[in-house]
């Protein structure tokens, strides 16, 4: 019965993953202390030591002969690097001064949310199950975590005064080279006699990901708790974030669909850039904003839109996806 009703929700897309983030918000409401800046826990230099083996494990899976080959479709991988750092954020900016229902605190996490790189792992299983340019998916979702490094600091570093945040652009960029770039290359160095050894060991280790993900998101929002942030706000204010990130990947979901077929895209082709120029990563989201955001506290409410839309593309993008493979 357990093993039947998992399965049910993995189909669309609540997995275990999804179960822990829920879970680690619930822990930090009910022991605050435990995860907030007051805790004898040293926190810090745990998820520090936590994103520097995340992003050294990330660059030992890619392989660059893989990324030098995908170099050559060149059209869908301009389309969804503009559509992931250019057309998206540029939707939000348009629309967030009429989103006059959102408070103030989660537009600017909306406005982050579309500055974010694209997801990797689930945007090539999606493109996977639905019959997409899995290789175009590999390289474009890759490279968009790299070049998210740089340009999504870059766009918070140019919206910060409108966003009435303090933020400067190359000491944050140095922090985040150090505690991911620098990881990632010399797990990309270390790929040829690294990766065979840990190859049959990639399930398990999706888990030290998920690990420093949960713990970032069970410490920003126990402080949040702990410091009463969310107390002035009711429950309808987070149905109200949760129905405009759903409106938000269908429009950028159909503009996506509009440009595919005026560039006259193949379905393979079509498919990848759906599912990659729509997704949006929690994990860079949550490492990139620990860096922009120091403030746990106001990194919960920053990090609050970012998880309702990868929930909602998670379980969307699977859905979809199970429908494209029925009609391949």
């Amino acid at each position: 019965m357990v093993q039947k009703l998992a399965k049910t929700l993995n189909k669309v897309g609540i997995n275990g993953f999804l179960l822990g983030l829920f879970a680690a918000i619930l822990l930090a409401w009910i022991f605050p202390f435990v995860g907030s800046n007051q805790s004898p826990v040293p926190w810090k230099p745990i998820i520090n030591v936590g994103i520097g083996l995340v992003f050294f494990l990330y660059g030992v899976k890619l392989d660059p002969v893989q990324l030098k080959a995908g170099l050559r479709n060149w059209k869908l991988h301009v389309l969804i690097q503009l559509t992931t750092f250019v057309i998206f954020p540029l939707l939000v900016l348009a629309i967030v001064p009429f989103m006059s229902w959102i408070d103030k605190d989660f537009q600017l996490g909306i406005t982050y949310l579309s500055v974010l790189p694209s997801t990797v792992s689930a945007s090539v299983v999606m493109v996977s199950i639905a019959h997409g340019n899995i290789p175009g998916a590999i390289f474009n979702a890759s490279i968009s975590s790299l070049l998210g490094v740089v340009i999504t600091p870059a766009w918070m570093g140019i919206l910060a005064d409108s966003a009435d945040i303090e933020m400067d652009f190359i000491p944050t960029l140095g922090e985040l080279s150090v505690k991911v770039l620098l990881p990632v290359v010399f797990g990309i160095v270390s790929h040829k006699w690294l990766f065979p050894k840990i190859k049959k060991h990639l399930p398990a280790l999706k888990y030290i990901d998920q690990t420093v993900i949960m713990i970032i998101v069970f410490t920003s929002f126990a402080e949040s708790f702990s410091r009463q942030i969310f107390s002035p706000y009711k429950m309808s204010v987070l149905l109200e974030v949760g129905a405009t990130m759903l409106g938000l990947f269908v429009l950028v979901w159909l503009v996506i669909e509009g440009l595919c077929r005026l560039l006259g895209f193949s379905w393979e082709d079509r498919v990848t850039a759906l599912f990659c120029g729509s997704k949006k990563s929690l994990v860079q989201g949550v490492v990139i904003g620990k860096v922009v955001f120091p403030d746990p506290a106001i990194l919960g409410l920053v990090l609050l839109p970012v998880m309702l839309y990868h929930i909602q593309q998670l379980i969307l993008g699977s859905f979809i996806a199970s429908r494209f493979a029925r009609r391949v």
